[in-house]
């Protein structure tokens, strides 16, 4: 006999019906994964089974979970600091193109060929941009295969590099010059915006105005008419060495008090952080600030929201500068000739690896997946 529309339909109905609450009964007496003291049938299962399988949390015993126990402090740090590591390594751009090695030896690094001794490295989003101070060139390397796609001429003492305003600005030392680049157009000669700024070692930018480490002060520039007008603050100062900006304010070390200032928009001195010998703020991880003290041979790692210095880390002979690519920061060691990596959550060491004898590691940068790294007296660039 033919089985009508609406008896099929009451059919299936009733087939799904029995289905859920077939499910809540087996969910009821099942376990919980590998957890006896828990049911699939738990609303609360699903959630204990995705930290389970992220690595979160391993359970009481391999077989319970004591869904009832309370947590301690301890046991908390442990869970959030396995969650945040976990998020990080499955988000970042290394997991996306399956980069989970690091090389081991100098010669499994990818090398491109630049002009004689550059210096620093900046990433834009899909190049990497590299100053040379004794060609007075900047090059354009571009991040997915390391290929030299432009050659800017003209940047006299090319040194640090900043991005702002869809340009690169990139600063001259004993030229006393900023120099600025127009990514989109043909490669050429740079642009000076601005001159007679007594020897800028670093530059940043809050957003409004450019900042400079020079010979006894901070400048202080704004971005305008060229040739853009800029102001000096001494008061303070002795010999500042670098600047970075933390998305608050700005930081500038000071090289013969070995000293880190936190400074107010218009340069006037909030805070002043004792550090060591020449210390460079050389990156920003987005809580603490890495600044490499080159004649002292440590690493101070600085909290940006208060100024407390969380650590020193030692292990180096003259740490030049720091990268931070989302979860690992690197540091240069120029006279070692090697890099170190340093986990950013908890400021443990990764691990440090040779770039090869008399290359000089300087500057470096990260594209989210590989660190570039500057091998000054090789005239190359590294992607590690």
């Amino acid at each position: 006999m033919r089985i009508s529309t609406l008896p099929r339909r009451c059919l299936a109905f009733s087939l799904a019906i029995g289905a859920i609450l077939l499910g809540g009964i087996l969910g009821a007496t099942v376990p919980c994964g590998p957890f006896t003291d828990l049911t699939g049938g738990d609303p609360f299962c699903p959630f204990v089974l995705q930290i389970f399988t992220l690595g979160i949390t391993t359970g009481v015993t391999p077989t319970t979970y004591d869904p009832t126990g309370n947590v301690t402090r301890l046991q908390m740090a442990a869970f959030l600091s396995r969650t945040v590591d976990r998020a990080v390594q499955r988000s970042n751009r290394r997991a996306a193109v399956a980069k989970y090695w690091t090389p081991k030896v100098s010669g499994a690094l990818g090398l491109t060929t630049l002009g004689f001794q550059p210096h620093y490295a900046r990433f834009d989003g899909a190049d990497i941009w590299v100053s040379e101070v004794f060609d007075n060139l900047v090059q354009r390397v571009r991040a997915s295969d390391g290929k030299v796609l432009d050659t800017w001429t003209g940047a006299i003492d090319a040194n640090a590099i900043e991005l702002a305003m869809g340009r690169i600005l990139v600063a001259g030392i004993s030229a006393g010059r900023v120099y600025s680049i127009d990514p989109s157009q043909p490669a050429g000669a740079v642009t000076t915006v601005a001159s007679g700024l007594s020897e800028p070692t670093g530059i940043a930018f809050d957003g409004f105005n450019l900042w400079a480490a020079g010979t006894g002060r901070v400048l202080i520039l704004t971005p305008g008419a060229i040739p853009w007008s800029f102001s000096t603050v001494t008061a303070g100062f002795v010999n500042p060495t670098g600047v970075i900006y933390d998305g608050s304010n700005i930081w500038v070390g000071d090289g013969a008090p070995g000293t880190l200032h936190k400074l107010g928009p218009f340069g006037a001195v909030l805070q002043t952080v004792t550090l060591a010998p020449y210390p460079y703020p050389a990156a920003f991880d987005g809580t603490n600030i890495w600044v490499t003290n080159y004649t002292s041979g440590t690493v101070s790692v600085v909290r940006a929201s208060n100024g407390a210095v969380l650590a020193t880390l030692t292990g180096f002979v003259n740490p030049t500068a720091a990268a931070f690519d989302g979860e690992r920061v690197m540091i240069t060691d120029e006279t070692a000739n090697v890099v170190s990596l340093w986990k950013a959550a908890d400021l443990t060491s990764i691990g440090f690896a040779s770039t090869g004898g008399g290359t000089s590691p300087y500057g470096v940068c990260s594209d989210g997946a590989n660190f570039w790294i500057v091998l000054r007296n090789a005239h190359q660039l590294a992607r590690f």
